[in-house]
């Protein structure tokens, strides 16, 4: 359906997952299986996601795999302040990822929005 890597949606989500593995080198090693893994795999999930709705057969099948991009979106964002407020990784690192995060959720909402306009 859609050229997923030309996507700024898609882009974005991949620099985010790039961001994520970086503060993650940081947290506690005995984290390591738990927060950590679970933040990466948060992030993988959202661009893939964008990618596989994009290869889907319908607008409707698009923005489903959208609706489960921003879920992962929502819980990466707190993963991350789960993080801070145990004081594993250092807030000046999250917040620029948390503002990307918001920012990829509201053109998440944008994209979805038109496609069940069209």
């Amino acid at each position: 359906m859609h050229q997923f890597e030309k996507l700024k949606i898609w882009q974005k989500a991949m620099d985010i997952t790039e961001n994520v593995y970086r503060a993650c080198t940081t947290l506690p090693q005995e984290e390591k299986f738990n927060l950590t893994s679970q933040m990466k795999r948060c992030s993988v999930s959202i661009p893939s996601n964008i990618a596989e709705g994009s290869g889907r057969n319908s607008k409707n099948e698009f923005a489903h795999f959208l609706g489960i991009a921003n879920g992962s979106t929502f819980e990466l964002i707190t993963q991350l302040m789960i993080s801070k407020r145990l004081g594993l990784i250092d807030e000046l690192k999250i917040t620029p990822i948390i503002n990307e995060l918001v920012e990829v959720s509201n053109m998440n909402f944008a994209l979805q929005k038109t496609l069940k306009n069209q």
